[in-house]
């Protein structure tokens, strides 16, 4: 038997996994295969480095870093950012701070030396396709995975420019079953259960529809698994609907306690599985 970890996308909402983690290391469950996507793959990154309670300790200082200065992930004030969006024309942060942390973290590290199986989603632009990293150095896969539209550039890999893995698989659930998952715990954001309202300005628009889309296609993964392979979509907590807006993509300020809640809830979860006939 296999055992996959599927983490989706979702900005700040990341913070969640953490809590998810550490509930499923404390009950011995850890992964043969790691799959991220977006934030997902930055925290599946330190995972499959190091699949170990340890690991989550420091992921934890991570957040928490964020927390306390959110620079540090887009390392810009306000008129810095306003003026590279209309310098650029594509997108008001730089990459660099991003960048930075990861490369103080995980080094030159590549995928062939990790001691879990790690995969990272990204959409490449020249051939307008779903790309999954699987070798190289992990901290460009990172960043071309998490290079959100309009937040931050293209990143680019080779002689191929990428965006972030939410446009085209935000939730791999499909993906972990191709490579041969038997079990699959699926860590999401809480966004795939938040109902949806119709939009009223033009950027809700473009956020609704994504959902839309990133929804549809994981509701389909989850209604067709096939026989022997058993999913089970951890519940996140601590989200609401002001997460969605462009306010609420840069607020870390509960992250701690997205964590924690979200640790309490996943703790329930899977002792519900292990009370089950």
């Amino acid at each position: 038997m296999t055992t996959a970890f599927v983490l989706g996308g979702g900005g700040v909402l990341g913070a969640v996994e953490v809590g998810m983690l550490r509930a499923l290391f404390e009950r011995g469950i850890t992964p043969d295969l790691v799959l991220g996507t977006s934030v997902g793959a930055l925290n599946g990154a330190m995972v499959a480095r190091d699949p170990t309670l340890d690991s989550l300790e420091r992921l934890t200082e991570l957040w928490r870093g964020a927390s306390e200065n959110s620079r540090e992930v887009y390392g810009d004030r306000a008129l810095r950012t306003v003026r590279r969006a209309v310098a650029t024309g594509t997108h008001i942060y730089s990459a660099k701070p991003l960048k930075k942390r990861l490369a103080e973290e995980l080094g030159e590290i590549t995928f062939e030396e990790l001691p879990v199986r790690f995969q990272v989603c990204a959409a490449s632009i020249e051939r307008a396709a779903e790309h999954w990293f699987e070798t190289g150095r992990v901290v460009d896969a990172v960043v071309a995975s998490a290079a959100v539209p309009g937040l931050l550039p293209p990143a680019k890999v080779g002689e191929e420019h990428f965006l972030d893995g939410g446009i085209v698989n935000s939730v791999p659930l499909g993906r972990a079953v191709q490579l041969g998952a038997t079990t699959v715990y699926v860590l999401q954001v809480g966004r795939i259960d938040r109902p949806l309202t119709v939009p009223r300005r033009p950027w809700e628009v473009a956020r609704v529809s994504f959902e839309i889309a990133r929804r549809h296609r994981f509701a389909r993964e989850l209604a067709e698994l096939p026989p022997g392979v058993e999913a089970h979509v951890l519940p996140a907590r601590g989200t609401s609907t002001r997460d969605d807006t462009l306010l609420g993509t840069r607020d870390f300020s509960t992250v701690l306690q997205r964590i924690e809640e979200t640790y309490d809830a996943s703790v329930a979860y899977l002792d519900g599985l292990d009370a089950r006939p």
